[in-house]
């Protein structure tokens, strides 16, 4: 199979999960607490991927500058557009309670939120068409901590969405959305990069990788802290070491 046709599957595949999350969400009450637990979990796992496998690679393929550059720049920008995306009715966007407005609460919202939910998804995307990129094939612990941390991030976010009273066809669509957007970013960044020196290759991942962290601090700890308190830190160690043991087995 060529690589950028793998680039777009695996990307596809990975922001599919999100609609797996969401299925759940719709067809059962999930616990709250329930929510929180894996949503911690999945944190962990995107903070032990992006330090082990984005930022780490990205300082052994382009050196120090180029990745602590990279880095800055990312958390910059997903914490400036997603303080954009906030004043317009998104800032809930993966809560599973009645935190998220409803359209006729605060119009336009939900634009909003399928904005935000694009600005979190992308940039995991991305990394997984630059795995192709500098390896030939798709990082395996990269993939595992996407998929992983995507699911309770489609279920969050869709108990919120059912709970504000948005419709069947809103959700799903826009997670089937999202899902495609993945793949079409995993294929952008395996095709735009091809070929790229080592010091554009760090400089892009660890982009993604500033923005992963800030997303997982603005959008994520803040849902499992809501029912966990003070076992969100327990957990997302948990979710942190399993990410570990897949890079090390992987490795």
């Amino acid at each position: 199979m060529p690589l950028w046709l793998q680039a777009f599957g695996w990307g596809a595949l990975a922001g599919g999960a999100l609609l797996v999350g969401s299925a759940i969400a719709w067809r059962w009450r999930v616990p709250p607490r329930i929510v929180s637990f894996v949503m911690a979990f999945g944190a962990g796992v995107l903070i032990s991927a992006l330090a082990f496998e984005l930022v780490d690679e990205a300082q052994n393929v382009g050196g120090l500058a180029p990745t602590a550059s990279g880095f800055l720049v990312g958390a910059v920008t997903y914490v400036g557009a997603n303080a954009v995306l906030a004043r317009q009715g998104a800032q809930h966007r993966k809560r599973s309670g009645t935190q998220q407005p409803s359209e006729s609460d605060d119009a336009g919202s939900g634009n909003a939120i399928a904005l935000g939910a694009l600005l979190d998804g992308i940039p995991e995307s991305v990394v997984l068409g630059l795995g192709l990129v500098a390896g030939g094939a798709v990082n395996p612990a990269v993939l595992v901590a996407i998929f992983i941390s995507n699911v309770p991030e489609g279920l969050s976010s869709t108990a919120g969405m059912k709970n504000s009273g948005r419709s069947s066809r809103y959700v799903f669509g826009l997670w089937g959305g999202i899902a495609l957007a993945s793949g079409l970013a995993a294929l952008a960044g395996y095709s735009l990069l091809a070929g790229a020196s080592g010091g554009t290759i760090a400089f892009i991942t660890a982009i993604a990788a500033g923005a992963i962290l800030a997303m997982v601090a603005d959008t994520m700890i803040p849902e499992a802290f809501e029912r966990q308190h003070m076992f969100t830190g327990l957990i997302a160690a948990l979710g942190f070491l399993a990410a570990f043991v897949v890079h090390d087995l992987s490795g």
